[in-house]
């Protein structure tokens, strides 16, 4: 007779698994509820699955100038995707050396990259070198060529690389092809996990970017959108702490309107909007890459 298999433990993992994936998914429903729900009915009966007052006005003030939120997402959209591909690009090209034993230079620039790693010259020298040597500042250079290279990211994709087998390039040098030829023909092709993953860390790092526009940035129509968010919020602040101190001034001002708890939540799901279309085609590569590339020192 055939043994009976026990299901028990197959049917507790998947259990526990199901439980983990509400724990993530309910705060996000959450949050997209609060963003639809009016300001007062929020504030009295909390946070529901379901809004028990659908409103629209929390999104009515994130959209009340919409060609500069337009103006910010195109932007956002440029210098993400720009920084990303470049990004990717250029940490392939220096990472794929450094996983050849044959390099001369490797263990002289692998200790340079991870000396970045431990040390920085912090955000005064940047400034100057960015704003008064690279006269970067106002412009949209700032927010992707000193984000081209991360220490860590080539680390891995160096990593990844020393996973491929050395005898595909060493057949495709006998066959008489250059570095670039294999590099872009045999190695990249077969790297296309540990890319995607890097894209989308760098892509989700670079769309949530608002430092850079604080910093360096005073065009309104260069503004990022996660710092025009930011702004906006920070208007509302404002003016709730000036109705605030309103009775000392004697200036009477009316926040009743303002859906200042609302906003925040509207506010995420504007931000984060087009990287939850993005990450499914990223998904499938990002636990292979990240592990793979990341398995070997």
């Amino acid at each position: 007779m055939a043994k009976r298999v026990n299901k028990a433990p197959g049917v507790i993992i998947n259990i526990f698994f199901c439980i983990c994936s509400l724990m993530f998914i309910i705060p996000f429903v959450y949050i997209i509820s609060a963003s639809f729900t009016d300001e007062k009915v929020l504030l009295e009966e909390g946070y529901k699955l379901i809004p028990s007052e659908f409103s629209l006005e929390a999104y009515r003030y994130v959209f009340r100038n919409p060609q500069q939120l337009i103006d910010s997402y195109k932007v956002t959209i440029i210098f993400s995707f720009a920084a990303t591909i470049l990004a990717v690009v250029i940490m392939s090209l220096l990472a794929y050396p450094l996983s050849r034993p044959n390099y001369k230079y490797r263990k002289p620039v692998m200790f340079f990259i991870f000396f970045t790693m431990l040390f920085n010259g912090g955000l005064v020298p940047t400034y100057i070198w960015i704003t008064r040597y690279l006269h970067m500042a106002d412009t949209i250079w700032v927010y992707i060529l000193p984000f081209l290279v991360n220490a860590f990211n080539v680390v891995v994709i160096r990593t990844f690389f020393q996973g491929l087998p050395i005898e595909l390039a060493e057949a495709a040098k006998i066959d008489g092809a250059s570095e670039l030829q294999t590099f872009f023909k045999i190695i990249l092709p077969l790297s296309k996990p540990v890319l995607a993953t890097i894209a989308l860390l760098t892509l989700l790092s670079r769309w949530n970017d608002w430092n850079t526009a604080l910093l360096y940035i005073k065009s309104t129509e260069l503004y990022s959108l996660q710092y025009l968010l930011q702004k906006i919020l920070r208007e509302v602040e404002f003016i709730q702490s000036m109705a605030e101190s309103s009775p000392v001034a004697g200036i009477d001002i009316d926040t009743s309107n303002l859906p200042s708890e609302t906003m925040r939540f509207a506010m995420c799901m504007v931000a984060a909007g087009p990287m939850l279309i993005v990450f499914p085609f990223f998904q499938k590569y990002f636990a292979r890459g990240l592990t793979v590339g990341a398995v070997k020192g």
